[in-house]
């Protein structure tokens, strides 16, 4: 996941924004890591480099 895709994701369940945790990356993109809700605080994974957006009861 490139870091200017933080600029246009949002929670899908609130629409809210998204606080980035990084666990691993290269210098072109985030491998490893998750993204967390500021409002209603769910996270969401990113593995491999793609972020898993579904809401938890889907994934």
């Amino acid at each position: 996941m490139k870091r200017s895709l933080l600029d246009i994701l949002a929670c899908p369940i609130c629409k809210g924004d998204l606080d980035l945790f990084v666990e691993k990356e290269n210098e072109e993109e985030i491998l490893q890591g998750k993204l967390i809700c500021k409002q209603c605080n769910i996270e969401y994974p990113i593995e491999d480099g793609i972020p898993n957006m579904l809401p938890p009861e889907l994934r």
